[in-house]
């Protein structure tokens, strides 16, 4: 046994010549214990997972070191019984297991048995994982749930409700009302279609499943183009102006993702900011950058690091919107080997800024 609680062969070499695996490089934490409870090492993940000594962890009793308990407040290793129970157990599933005053952990045990089968327990290890990320992911779930509930729950009554009253009393209704209520249908199946669209889109960033169909891009052009559309829909055209400095560079990307990208960026500025909304173009370094101002409040210091995560919107100032346009911005931008970023604009609000890189793919 070394003086830092590990066993003199897991670390280095083995007696024999053979390389072993140092316990201290495992990203999990792990204690192993003898088949009387008794510590026989812990490593450095678990040190940090529950703040115990290793030095002096060694060489006590695994309950006195790892008081941990299940969420009825049992004592999970007089539960454990390693000793007792069926002799073909071999180990003990992952639980969420707390210790007093400290985070929840995930913990799993495996009884190292001799013979291997049906043998007496020799030894038992421990594994220690942060509960936190687990955590995290249960409630984005909880969040997706809930937001995808409350986006469809008013489209979906709207297209209900117009479609029963007008098949009910289609002969009471002038052909004026008929257009109006068809026109509010209509509207409320693209926002669920575009709902649809946009957690289909989330699902791919976070599996990593995004394809890029690379093309020549005119950015200036593809930004021309979603100015266009939204004066179409109403917004004044004074109220976009688009900046290009100095010649740019080709630029291969996925002219649909590109389009989605600055879609976002610009709705995201005529949503939560006010005033002009500047779109810059220049060329930098090794690549192509665009930034799109508002002139609104902007984003708190303190938000910065949210602004790109699940379910933001814009400091709740506003309503609307699924809180999801900014995370897909970012992960469309670095499926392209970008990278985006908010900041203060020079004239006040926000500016959300991202760069692509240039150059010809490797298939052209």
């Amino acid at each position: 046994m070394r003086g830092d609680g590990t066993p003199s062969d897991a670390r280095g070499e083995g007696g024999d010549g053979s390389a072993h695996i140092d316990v201290d490089d495992l990203p999990d934490g792990l204690v192993a214990a003898d088949r009387e409870g008794v510590v026989l090492v812990v490593n450095r993940a678990a040190e940090r997972l529950t703040g115990i000594d290793r030095r002096t962890a060694v060489g006590r009793h695994v309950s006195d070191v790892l008081p941990l308990r299940d969420p009825d407040g049992r004592d999970w290793w007089k539960w454990l019984d390693p000793q007792g129970g069926l002799s073909i157990r071999s180990r003990q599933p992952e639980r969420p297991l707390h210790l007093p005053g400290r985070q929840e952990l995930l913990v799993a045990a495996r009884f190292v048995r001799r013979p291997e089968r049906g043998g007496r327990v020799e030894r038992v290890v421990i594994t220690l994982r942060d509960a936190s990320a687990r955590a995290r992911v249960e409630r984005s779930r909880a969040d997706l749930v809930s937001t995808v509930a409350h986006e469809l729950r008013s489209p979906l009554t709207s297209v209900k409700g117009f479609t029963a009253t007008l098949l009910a009393k289609w002969d009471r209704f002038t052909d004026a009302q008929k257009l109006v209520m068809l026109e509010t249908v209509n509207a409320d199946a693209d926002r669920v279609t575009r709902l649809i669209t946009e957690l289909l889109d989330v699902s791919r960033i976070e599996s990593g499943r995004v394809e890029i169909h690379r093309q020549v891009v005119d950015i200036p052009a593809r930004i021309r183009r979603i100015v266009a559309g939204r004066v179409a829909a109403g917004e004044p055209e004074d109220r976009f102006r688009l900046e290009l400095a100095g010649p740019l560079p080709e630029v291969w990307a996925d002219q649909d993702k590109i389009d989605q990208i600055l879609a976002n960026l610009v709705e995201n500025a005529v949503r939560h900011g006010r005033g002009t909304v500047t779109i810059v173009v220049e060329p930098v370094e090794w690549g192509v950058a665009v930034a799109v101002r508002d002139q609104g409040e902007g984003v708190a210091p303190e938000l910065v690091t949210r602004v790109f995560r699940q379910f933001w919107r814009g400091n709740g100032r506003r309503r609307g919107g699924t809180g999801l346009g900014l995370f897909i911005v970012k992960g469309l931008v670095e499926a392209h080997g970008g990278t985006i970023g908010v900041q203060r604009a020079p004239g006040g609000g926000a500016e959300f800024r991202f760069i692509l890189p240039t150059g010809t793919p490797d298939f052209a």
